[in-house]
């Protein structure tokens, strides 16, 4: 009777043990197989070459190749990837939602007041997607004309500060979004960085309809954001971009991602350069 009770509690702790390990292997989405040390990273999810999910789940681009290289190097064998829009960022690093944010997050004055950044990992320029059979020579030539672009990034409040305060801006969620309104005629450009713009422009969908206007009305320098204070990981991050760069990672990034979009990019910036 003795050896008959062990053997039922020890049957019942299996079977819990069992349960917990099932529980324990759910994961959201992510690029993990829900085992190891996992992080979460905050990523875009609507940006061809950058930062893209796919329909089947997967997770594509500049940015995602950056991050999963960028969370190795710190130790997790478990990525994470949540969507943060332009204008939730800052929200979701001091709520703790995510650990770092890699989604075309330009380094700007305003925003290190919220947020501390690694990086730069990438120096992109603000530019112009427009029709193939339209043409705009500068900036200016935008006063008038009807401007999409998304809600909390810093493009649309170039173009009107510095370019076109005549320009009728329109701001909304997503740049899928505005390729939607800029195909159906709607608005006349769409303004963002250039990186990001290739790689709409790129898409099946979209080969051969738009085009670059090929200005640079800004740099743009992409850090990878922290929360505030965190400078630990800011170090540990810079460590890994470094590597990144020297192991020629980053090399095999930029051309698996935006070769095919024909995007001339520049060198990989030196960590702590922000070109102005």
């Amino acid at each position: 009777m003795k050896l008959h009770k062990v053997t039922a509690a020890t049957a019942t702790v299996f079977a819990l043990a069992l349960t917990a390990t099932a529980c324990g292997s759910d994961s959201d989405s992510g690029s993990g197989d829900g085992g190891g040390k996992k992080i979460t990273v905050g990523i875009k999810y609507d940006q061809p070459g950058l930062g893209l999910k796919t329909p089947d789940g997967k997770f594509t681009g500049f940015d995602v190749d950056v991050a999963n290289y960028v969370a190795k190097e710190l130790g997790y064998d478990n990525v994470e990837f949540k969507e943060t829009k332009s204008a939730d960022r800052e929200t979701a690093l001091a709520r703790g939602d995510v650990d770092f944010i890699a989604a075309t997050y330009s380094i700007n004055d305003e925003r290190k007041q919220k947020v501390d950044f690694a990086g730069p990992y990438l120096l992109a320029h603000q530019d112009l997607l427009i029709r193939s059979d339209d043409n705009v020579a500068k900036g200016e030539d935008l006063n008038g004309k009807k401007l999409c672009s998304v809600t909390g990034s810093t493009s649309a409040q170039n173009v009107k500060k510095d370019f076109a305060p005549n320009a009728q801006l329109q701001q909304v969620g997503t740049y899928s979004e505005c390729m939607a309104a800029l195909q159906s005629g709607a608005v006349d450009a769409v303004t963002t960085d250039d990186s990001i713009l290739a790689g709409f422009a790129a898409q099946e969908q979209y080969k051969g309809k738009f085009k670059l206007a090929g200005l640079k009305l800004s740099n743009e320098n992409y850090g990878i954001g922290v929360k505030k204070g965190d400078q630990a990981m800011v170090d540990k991050i810079n460590a890994a971009l470094e590597k990144m760069v020297k192991d020629k990672a980053w090399n095999k990034a930029v051309t698996d991602n935006f070769g095919p979009a024909n995007y001339k990019n520049e060198p990989a910036p030196k960590i702590g350069n922000i070109v102005k």
